[in-house]
C-alpha cells in the first residue's frame, strides 16, 4: 500500500479539524477546539489504481514559515487550503498563503476549499468563486463534498 502525505492548511477556525475528523473518523463536533502544533492520522482510500494510505496532517492555524516549521511541509504530495465562507476575513491571506505553499512545495497538488457551505447562502459561495479559483465547496457538518475532496486527491496523488 502506498502512503501519501496530505496537509490541511488555512487560518484558525476555518474547519480544518472538522474536515479532518469528518474524513478520518466520520464525526463532527460543534465545539471549537484549537489545534496545537499538528495532528496526524491516516485512512486507506481505494483509487482506480489501487489502495492508497492518506497520511493527513492537520496543522495549527497560520501557514507562514514563522508559525509552521518548514519541516512540517516536507514530503507533502498535496495541500488542502481551507477558508471559511462565513468569515471573509479568512479570505485575506489566500493569495499570499497559496504562493508560499507553491514555493515550498512546487510539485504538490494544491486544492482551495471553501468550507461551511451549510451556513451561507448561495450568493456568498458565488462571491468566493468569483474572487478565487475554488476547487470545491464543502461542509464538514453535513459531509457534503468531503469524501469527494479526499477521494479525488487520492486519485491525483497516487502516481506522484
Amino acid at each position: 500500500m502506498i502512503p501519501k502525505k496530505i496537509m490541511l492548511a488555512g487560518n484558525f477556525g476555518v474547519g480544518k479539524t472538522s474536515l479532518f475528523n469528518r474524513f478520518i473518523h466520520n464525526t463532527f463536533d460543534e465545539a471549537y477546539f484549537t489545534t496545537i502544533g499538528v495532528k496526524v492520522d491516516s485512512k486507506v482510500v481505494e483509487t482506480s489504481k489501487g489502495s492508497l494510505k492518506i497520511m493527513l496532517w492537520d496543522i495549527a492555524g497560520e501557514v507562514t514559515q514563522d508559525k509552521v516549521p518548514r519541516t512540517y511541509w516536507l514530503g507533502s504530495k498535496a495541500v488542502v487550503y481551507v477558508f471559511d465562507l462565513t468569515r471573509p476575513i479568512t479570505w485575506d491571506n489566500i493569495e499570499s498563503d497559496l504562493n508560499f505553499i507553491r514555493e515550498v512545495l512546487p510539485k504538490a497538488v494544491v486544492k482551495l476549499v471553501a468550507n461551511k457551505k451549510d451556513l451561507v447562502k448561495q450568493e456568498r459561495i458565488l462571491d468566493a468563486e468569483e474572487q478565487f479559483e475554488v476547487d470545491i465547496v464543502t461542509s464538514a457538518k453535513t459531509k457534503e463534498n468531503v469524501e469527494e475532496l479526499f477521494n479525488g486527491l487520492a486519485e491525483e496523488v497516487y502516481s506522484i
